[in-house]
């Protein structure tokens, strides 16, 4: 599973499957049922593979797969790695409120400057921003990284139950 770009967060792929996609879900729904190591979740065309909850970790991520449909023997299996979406939204959160308030306090910093009065502490809060915001992006990094082994294990699984049952 190479990753073509160093700088994305959140690694996608993408497999074409010579079965049509109900029979790859079904696959999915029956390893479900058999399979006690990995927790699977089936919510329409999409699944959802994580580790087992005594095994997770606040970066360990999950292997969210979409089969579609291209016609009656063909289907196309969409996969993305990310962290829990908890995590995700608490720190797309953080990137919002990092970016909010570095255009307010840069739009602060401009007026101040404008009106030739003091403008030091909103520069320093602004630039504060921008090194909060590189913080953010090395923390997203240091866990992909360090969640690495994890994504192959999920990889790994997911091509295991595929050529088990005859679909890769």
């Amino acid at each position: 599973m190479p990753i073509t770009n160093d700088i994305v967060l959140r690694p996608r792929f993408k497999k074409n499957l010579n079965h049509d996609h109900s029979t790859v879900l079904k696959v999915f729904e029956e390893t479900k049922a058999t399979n006690k190591t990995y927790k699977i979740v089936r919510v329409d065309d999409h699944v959802f593979i994580r580790l087992p909850t005594h095994e997770q970790q606040f970066w360990s991520p999950q292997l969210h797969l979409e089969i579609n449909e291209v016609d009656a023997h063909n289907s196309i299996l969409h996969g993305l790695f990310g962290p829990n979406p908890t995590v995700w939204t608490m720190f797309m959160f953080l990137h919002f409120v990092v970016a909010g308030l570095f255009i307010v306090f840069g739009i602060w910093t401009y007026s101040n400057w404008s009106l030739d009065t003091s403008y030091h502490i909103q520069l320093g809060v602004t630039l504060l921003m921008v090194v909060l915001w590189f913080v953010l992006y090395f923390a997203g990094r240091y866990g992909r990284s360090k969640g690495k082994a994890e994504m192959h294990r999920l990889y790994d699984f997911m091509n295991t139950t595929l050529r088990s049952n005859g679909l890769d």
